[in-house]
This record gives structure tokens, sequence and C-alpha cells, in this order.
């Protein structure tokens, strides 16, 4: 019976990569309208919010109303956070641990209460962002498509998982490249031809649905941005520096917020969520302009001249509102954030540049494109992701050459402070909180790609030479268009796809020890 269960699924495998294209589209289409959808709601339901704190302005007894009414929003998310607690947070961090087996998740449930909690967390206002409960959305929609076609098209959940990722992130901001590239380097951290072929599909079919609705403009629509003369790149140095340190400050202070919240263990879940939305209301009611995951403050740095200490306390204030939001475990990410946050570390050295080493103010939108990419590269450690994103973001791709410094020179200084990629960590703690889930059916067989990077230990060593984990069989070895038998003999070079078959429940385990000795 194990014999032919190979056999059903090395045949199986012949036409995964149709397979997988078909329902990548679907995915796409489905998280497209999905997110849409759930922009639109946000946007809408904004204006409403902005008017009803306008309102409250007006006489102190409006004024209570509104904490009153915020206070029990809050209440009603906390209520869903409490029913399904997979919804908190942004959800990268989940999908992640779904990715590896990890964890397992009701993506029906996911889908519905992520969608209906973010629309009201984000439309109140909060400081949180909306694009990773995208890619929570997208991944749940690529489960449910996996789940409903597996009899007609068998193929691995992971991959679908990855493609609905891409298609959230895509669909989110506007940047098919982007979420294509995000779920390959930071979800499934694999670059297998099953795994970028369903996420091109869906990240391409996401972002046709979205340009449909909303337009082509890109996210953040900047103005032509020209490049940077060379003569001024010992500055982008400067700002690679200053965004590393501050983007390794940045999550520290998360998991200090989370950890603090989690001291409160007298008062019950759902009432901790009511305290940002009490905050948020109160924000509303005194400074509107912050409110807000900080899409319109990007766009407002790019058009305004601010002062220094204008733009430091801006930092400082919504630095401080995200740690109250996200640590609450509201429903909301912290990419939007985070790239506000490095916008106005750009701003800061734009503005210190023009005023004291005499730099064209021309320039300044520059420093703010610059400030986000290097900022994501420190927080999340995906570099190649930080600097598509910018550039599809931006709308230009003149300042590949200046992204690429600043990236490159955030990245090195949060390496070497030692900060690790913040989703990982905070995978790492929510499985410290709930534990890890085995697979039911332990008997069940599945096959995984590993790419063999150069440098890594496998590269250059025959297959008899590694010590490869116990719970898997190698069944192929692919290099290029050609398919080798993994034999003992067979010498290993980087750009092989070491194909293994394992046991489902061992799966985590076995992409765990392999990446070890695959990756650098």
């Amino acid at each position: 019976m194990e014999e032919e269960n190979i056999k059903e699924i090395l045949l199986q495998r012949k036409y995964m990569k149709f397979r997988l294209l078909v329902q990548g589209i679907i995915i796409g289409v489905i998280t497209g309208f999905i997110i849409v959808l759930n922009r639109i709601g946000i946007n809408k339901i904004s204006i409403l919010f902005r008017n009803f704190y306008s309102w409250g302005n007006k006489e102190l007894i409006n004024s209570l109303l509104v904490v009153i009414i915020l206070a029990l929003l809050g209440y009603v998310v906390g209520l869903m956070v409490k029913r399904e607690t997979m919804i908190s947070g942004s959800g990268i961090p989940q999908v992640k641990g779904r990715v590896v087996n990890k964890l397992k998740m009701n993506w029906f449930r996911i889908l519905v209460y992520k969608f209906v909690s973010g629309i009201i967390a984000l439309s109140a206002g909060l400081t949180l962002g909306r694009e990773g409960p995208s890619v929570q959305i997208g991944a749940s929609v690529g489960e449910g498509v996996a789940e409903k076609t597996y009899k007609k098209f068998p193929v691995k959940k992971e991959f679908l998982i990855t493609a609905g990722a891409s298609a959230g992130l895509s669909a989110a901001f506007n940047s098919p490249l982007s979420g294509i590239i995000f779920a390959l380097e930071e979800i499934h951290r694999n670059f297998s031809p099953l795994v970028l072929l369903p996420a091109m599909a869906a990240a391409i079919s996401a972002d046709f649905i979205s340009k449909n609705f909303l337009g082509m403009n890109p996210s953040l629509n900047f103005n032509e941005i020209n490049p940077i003369p060379l003569k001024y790149y010992w500055i982008l140095i400067i700002l690679g520096v200053l965004t590393g340190i501050m983007g390794v400050i940045f999550s520290k202070g998360i998991y200090l917020s989370q950890n603090i919240y989690s001291k409160l263990k007298n008062i019950p879940s759902e009432v901790k969520v009511i305290i940002p939305f009490i905050i948020t209301a109160v924000l509303g009611l005194i400074l509107p302009n912050l409110l807000g995951g900080g899409h319109e403050l990007i766009l407002e740095l790019t058009s305004s001249n601010n002062s220094i200490f204008f733009l430091v306390t801006l930092y400082l204030l919504k630095f401080l509102l995200l740690l109250i939001c996200f640590g609450s475990g509201v429903p909301g990410g912290i990419f939007l954030p985070m790239l506000l946050l490095g916008a106005v570390l750009g701003n800061i050295v734009g503005v210190f540049s023009c005023e004291v080493l005499g730099v064209s103010s021309s320039f300044i939108i520059n420093f703010i494109a610059l400030g986000m990419a290097g900022y994501f590269s420190s927080v999340v450690k995906a570099p190649i992701t930080g600097i598509v994103l910018i550039m599809e973001m931006t709308g230009s791709f003149n300042h590949l050459l200046s992204l690429s410094v600043v990236v490159i020179i955030s990245y090195i200084t949060s390496e070497i402070l030692r900060n690790e990629p913040i989703y990982e960590v905070l995978l790492e703690k929510l499985l410290n909180k709930i534990g890890i889930t085995n697979e039911e059916n332990k008997n069940k067989k599945t096959i995984l790609e590993f790419v063999v990077e150069m440098g890594s230990i496998v590269e250059g060593k025959y297959i008899n030479e590694v010590n490869w984990p116990k719970d898997c069989l190698l069944v192929s070895v692919k290099r290029g268009e050609k398919e080798i038998i993994p034999k003992g003999s067979v010498k290993l070079i980087s750009g092989d796809y070491i194909v293994a078959l394992v046991n489902i429940d061992r799966r985590a385990y076995v992409i765990e020890e392999i990446n070890k000795i695959t990756l650098v």
C-alpha cells in the first residue's frame, strides 16, 4: 500500500504545474475581489468615522458618546479575537506557521472574522495596516481553494496558501511583483518553480482585478523621482545606518508591547482590545490627522515642508500608537505603519541634508522613499522585497541604485546588531504561547522541494556525504530541465532542486533540518 501511495504521488507531480497554474488564477481572482471589497469598505467607512469624530468635538456629551461607541466596537472586535485567536495581529506569522505545518487553522472562520474585524479597526483609525490582514485573507482563500478542489486537482496546500498570500499583498498595494517576491522570500523561503508558478498566477490575477476597480495608479503615486547625484551617496550610507538602527529599536518595541499586554493576565483578552479603541477615540477628537495606518501621512510628507522637530514628534507619536494597538492583539498589521516611520526618518535626513549640506529640496521625496525601503529591510529582513515594493508603490524605477545602497547598508546594520526577522520572532512567540500542533494522518505522504544555495553546507558534496534527516526519502534532483536519480555518487551544485518524500506529520521537522544545510 505504501509503494502504491508513493507511485500515486509521483504521478500526480507530473501534472502538478498545470494544476497549480489553474488554481493560482482562481485564488488570485477570488482574493482580488475580496481585497477590493475590503479596501472600498475601509475607505467609505473611514469617512463616516471622521465625520463622527468631528461631530464629537462639538459638545462634551458628544465626545463621551464617541468614546463609548468606540469602546463597544473594541469589545466586539475583542470577542472575535477571543473566538478565533488566529486573527490577532497582522496574520503574517500565522501564515508562515501554517505553511510549515506548525499551525492548523480554520480558513473560513479566519477569512470572515479577519475581514469584518479588520474593517472595523482600520476604519476607526487605529494605527495599523491592512496589508498583513490582506496576506492572511489571501492565504485563507488559498487554503479554501486547495480543500475544495483537492479531488479534481490534488496538489500541496502549502503551495496554494503561499499563492494566496502573494495575491493578498498584490491586491493590497497594487504591486504584483512585490506580492510574488514577498511570498517567496518571506513566507515560503523557497524559490522552487512549483511555488513560483501559482504565486505569479495569483498575484497577477489579483492585481488585474484590483486595478479594474481601483485604478492603475501606484499605491503612493509619488511624482517623478529624479536620481540622486552620485556625489551625495555618502548621505545614503548614513540613512542606511540610521534606518538599520531604528528598525532594530522598532522590533524590540513591538516585542515589548506584546510582553506588557501579556502580563495583564487578570484582564480578559476582549477587554485588552478596547484599550487602543478608546485611545483612538480620544485621538480622533483631538488630533484626527494622526489617525490611520499612515498612507495619507506619507503622501502629505511628500507635498509639505516639515521641520525636523515636527517630524521627530510625529515619529514618536505614531510609534507609540502602533505599540499600543498592535500589542493588544487587534487584527491589523505593522506593514504600512512601518513604512510611514521609515518615510519620516527619510524625511528627517532629507531636511537636514537640505538645510545643512546644501542638497536640493527636490530630493527630499527621494529620501522619503529610501527611508521606507531601508526601514523595511532592517525590520523584515527581506531586502529584495523592500527594493521592489518601494519601486512599485512609488511608481518609479529611477532610484534602483540608491534604493539598493540604502537597503544593503540597513540590512548589514541590522545583522551586526543581531536583529532577527520580525515575523520569524512573532511566529516563535505565538508557537510558545499556544504550542505546536501535529497533523492528524501520520501515514500520509507528501513531496517537498529544496533549493541548494551557493555557499550552503551541501554545495559541492556528494549525496552520500550529507547527513540527511531520517524522516525523508530523496526521490529526485532537478538540475535545469534534467531530472537526476539521487544516487550517492551524485554531486550537488548550487541551483539544484532536491525533491524529498516525507510523512506529513514530520514535514515541519524535515523542512527545518534540510533548510539548515541547503540555505546560506
